[in-house]
């Protein structure tokens, strides 16, 4: 928003400020999230923050997390994406960073390493930002960010050689370095742009990611995929069309859907929200309940039905680096523009409980079902398995060329326990009232989902989760799948070792508790307290799995059920839901 000229609120200032004050560490820095240990990325941009705020550098806040960042060998040790938030802020130099050329929109479709067969989250992140880099678009030198260069630094900013820092990440914060074919790769372009790049080559592959930024800004009603391209698509528009334009304004619009205020202050979500998600959810729990034909609760229902009624992706979009999305869902609003193969499975679901199982009037037509299923069957990856937005596109060797110094995984889409369960129960719903659409091809993609499932469970008999925390959370999708083709504790080696799994986590007091730290180490890590949602999962992996031993499961429903609050609700300990796919 400060790039932009974009007023802030003077309500989400103190909120803001209120908000990384309740997150410090104790040393005085942040990390990537509010449990991470402190990092140059997270404490050089939110002391930016603060000071753009309007915190003083003598501020007891700002000079705690100075001498933090200092201690860390100041900024210059910054991740690539924090290099380039800086030199936006001419707080850096675009020549301290490697790479980021707007060509390789240029190539052939077919290129193994062309950007549209990148996981998406990456994909619309580096297309801004090439358009930034190809450009070097920074602000105009002020006052305050000439006092942020002396400040953020531990030398004068005048000194610093900035090409020589291209490389340079702080131990703290490096997770995935850089491979050796990236670094030779990244040679060959300095080459490339500096001596052999012509005009033309430059201009027509400016036009061309400018023209893509638009039309990404459109199909998405400038609510973008996630913030930090939104902020990107926004500061692009800014430098193209002006702080004034239309476009700039349709960009302010929707700020605020991203912005959320909890007790620890303001902040900024991931997404837009979690509403497809969150109602498909709501339906399914009260309809497994028992109480979706109360009367009490029909009318809650039938809203939450128009809700998934108008957040229906209705048509595909002329874009040729989009996965067909007709039919489906998003996993928050029809504006968000993204089908999601789980968000959009368990949203089937929830209409055809409502409509099909408790007789609510048909808003959603069996057509419309029908172009849900096709475009999940669309979604199924060659592994059998299936991602999270689109089908996979290319190798894994794409991680080669992985430029973020701190997220893993992130280059192409990977398939998923989680994701590959959800659609394959929502397949299975959808067949048992619709079972002469498209049999075959369904009886054919279910079959192959439950083999990657199979093959997925580690030898521990656990499954590795993606989605949320961790072990506990894929374990009871995959108990979930493997029920639905009658693969029990009874009868299934792979079943039995999964519930053994399971119950050597129990806890004595009957619950599960799996720290968010097993998702990075890769290996269940012990939380020291049972958590209410873990020992959820865990029930219901259980349960799936036809368990035989009663006595196991209802020590933990004992467990949440001491949990509950008067309201209904229980109170949870710890996060529920962490995205692992980028290693941290």
């Amino acid at each position: 928003m400060y790039i932009t000229e974009t007023e802030i609120p003077p309500e989400w200032k103190a909120e803001i400020i209120r908000y990384l004050s309740n997150t410090v560490n104790e040393d005085g820095g942040w990390g990537l999230h509010f449990a991470g240990a402190s990092t140059v990325f997270a404490t050089t941009l939110y002391y930016i923050t603060l000071r753009i705020l309007g915190l003083q550098p003598s501020d007891s806040l700002t000079s705690k997390a100075r001498a933090r960042l200092h201690a860390l060998g100041g900024a210059v040790g910054i991740p690539q994406w924090g290099k380039i938030w800086m030199a936006l802020l001419n707080l850096y130099s675009w020549g301290g960073i490697n790479p980021i050329p707007p060509e390789f929109w240029l190539l052939p479709d077919w290129i193994p390493f062309h950007p549209w067969r990148w996981w998406v989250q990456c994909r619309v992140v580096y297309l801004p930002v090439s358009y930034l880099y190809a450009n070097k678009v920074t602000i105009p030198l002020n006052p305050l960010i000439a006092s942020l260069r002396q400040e953020i630094y531990t030398q004068s900013y005048e000194d610093i050689r900035f090409e020589k820092y291209r490389d340079t990440v702080a131990p703290t914060d490096l997770k995935k370095p850089p491979s050796g074919f990236l670094r030779a790769a990244n040679m060959c372009l300095r080459f490339w742009e500096r001596y052999i790049r012509p005009d033309y080559i430059a201009q027509w592959a400016n036009e061309r990611v400018y023209a893509l930024i638009q039309r990404e800004d459109e199909n998405t009603s400038y609510n973008c995929l996630a913030p930090v391209n939104k902020a990107f698509h926004m500061v692009s528009v800014w430098y193209s069309d002006g702080a004034n334009s239309s476009r700039m304004r349709r960009h302010r619009e929707k700020i605020p859907s991203y912005m959320w205020v909890g007790e620890k202050g303001m902040t900024c979500s991931g997404t837009n929200g979690v509403q497809v998600w969150d109602t498909a959810f709501s339906i399914q729990a009260m309809v497994e309940a028992g109480i979706a034909m109360l009367p009490d609760f029909r009318p809650t229902l039938k809203k939450a039905l128009e809700y998934l009624d108008i957040s229906q992706l209705r048509e595909d979009l002329a874009d040729e680096y989009r996965q067909p999305r007709k039919g489906g869902w998003p996993f928050s609003t029809r504006n968000n523009g993204y089908i999601v193969s789980d968000c959009a499975a368990e949203a089937l679901k929830a209409v055809l409980m409502l409509q099909e199982e408790c007789h609510f009037d048909k808003i959603i037509s069996d057509d419309r079902l029908q172009d849900c299923v096709d475009s999940l069957l669309l979604m199924q990856n060659p592994d059998g398995g299936f991602s999270s937005y689109e089908r996979t596109r290319s190798s894994t060797l794409l991680e080669y060329l992985n430029a973020s110094e701190v997220f893993d995984r992130i280059m192409v889409e990977y398939s998923y326990p989680e994701c590959t369960t959800a659609v394959v129960t929502a397949l299975s719903l959808f067949t048992r009232y619709f079972p002469s659409y498209r049999p075959t091809e369904i009886n054919g993609v279910i079959e192959r989902a439950v083999k990657y499932v199979v093959k997925a469970q580690r030898p521990d008999g656990s499954w590795y989760g993606s989605w949320g925390v961790c072990f506990t959370y894929a374990s009871f999708f995959a108990m979930q799948c493997l029920e639905l083709v009658d693969q029990t504790w009874q009868n299934s080696s792979n079943v039995r070792r999964c519930c053994k799994f399971l119950l050597s986590k129990q806890k004595e007091d009957g619950g599960w508790g799996e720290h968010y730290t097993s998702c990075e180490r890769e290996e269940y890590v012990d939380h020291e307290q049972s958590q209410v949602v873990n020992t959820a999962w865990a029930c219901l992996a259980l349960m799936h799995a036809r368990y035989p031993y009663k006595e196991d499961i209802e020590k933990g429903l004992k467990l949440i059920m001491s949990r509950q609050q008067r309201n209904g609700e229980c109170v949870k300990k710890m996060w529920k839901a962490f995205s692992t796919i980028h290693g941290e």
